[in-house]
């Protein structure tokens, strides 16, 4: 991939490329350009993300679209209450000359859609948790490399809660977004219905290799950014921290505890990608506040008061600003 002189020329093809990506997608995904551009930002960032939406928004659509414009290998883990850590990761068998052999689990896929994470116990929840955290598994004292670019969205349904195990916040930390999937508007439905039930099939075309893909992610590391920038992420995350010197007033009121570092270093990361989407070459304060909301949306927990005033995530994280 060192086709580009210069990271200048890299920066603006991978502007180009990302709106063919996005366009090829609409082919498909009617509405949902929010979602579209931080599920892909995500994976250049080298993050994960989970999504979070009612049954029917056509999620697994949303990602299997995103993998066939990458020409990348997709895999759906349904969870289930059964569902044990090696039905995610593989498994040692004998096989017919009676020596062990390591099947392969779904988890071996460049785009893993972990359906209904919260459905599971926290012990399958932590083997797919630690798989994205160190982009390998380990069965029977051997470690077993994922493919790169290694991608996991993971779903949770806001509304049955019921038999839910529900992640815990040091483990929603590993995710880099947290995106709010909502209904379409009344156009948009009108549209995927239309789509839907006609019979035609759209065909996508892949934009994107997965070398390519790699090399736009370690573009994004290069990405320069200036002091006060990084300056502005630390100081935002550090006012979300309740009874701290530098906290909110907001977040010592409304907050039980904030985001941690991890925070910080996401919100640079994602403002780098977003700079370049938007054809710049650095980030600045505005791409900081554009991706603000879904890095810190799970990092942040609400108190008993902010729960009783009713008063929401999204409301306390634009006050920070």
């Amino acid at each position: 991939m060192s086709k580009f002189t210069s990271d200048v020329e890299a920066a603006d093809a991978f502007h180009q490329r990302f709106k063919e990506l996005e366009s090829e997608i609409g082919k498909v995904i009617v509405g949902q350009q929010g979602v579209v551009r931080l599920l892909l930002t995500s994976l250049f960032c080298q993050g994960h993300s989970l999504l979070v939406g009612v049954p029917g928004l056509a999620k697994t659509l949303l990602v299997k679209s995103i993998s066939s414009a990458l020409d990348l290998s997709f895999s759906r883990i349904q969870f289930t209450p059964d569902l044990m850590p090696s039905d995610i990761l593989g498994a040692e068998t004998l096989d017919k000359d009676r020596n062990f052999r390591f099947n392969k689990g779904p988890i071996f896929a460049h785009i893993v859609l972990a359906d209904e994470i919260n459905r599971t116990p926290p012990k399958t929840q932590a083997a797919l948790l630690e798989a994205m955290q160190e982009y390998s598994v380990t069965a029977a004292g051997n470690t077993y490399p994922l493919e790169k670019p290694f991608f996991v969205l993971a779903t949770q349904n806001p509304i049955e809660q019921e038999g839910t195990y529900p992640l815990p916040e040091a483990q929603l930390d590993r995710f880099l977004f947290n995106i709010l999937l909502d209904y379409p508007s009344f156009e948009e439905e009108v549209s995927v219905v239309k789509g839907t039930t006609s019979g035609t099939e759209a065909h996508l075309n892949k934009v994107m290799s997965a070398d390519e893909i790699l090399y736009f992610q370690q573009l994004i590391r290069r990405v320069p950014v200036t002091d006060h920038v990084v300056e502005y992420a630390v100081r935002l995350v550090q006012k979300t921290r309740p009874n701290t010197p530098n906290a909110h007033e907001w977040a010592s009121k409304y907050l039980e505890w904030g985001a941690g570092p991890r925070a910080s270093q996401y919100l640079v990361v994602a403002a780098k990608c977003h700079a370049l989407i938007q054809g710049k070459y650095s980030p600045d304060e505005e791409d900081i506040r554009a991706i603000a909301e879904p890095v810190l949306r799970h990092r942040i927990v609400r108190n008993f008061k902010a729960e009783a005033e009713n008063i929401s995530l999204e409301s306390i994280i634009k006050t920070l600003f």
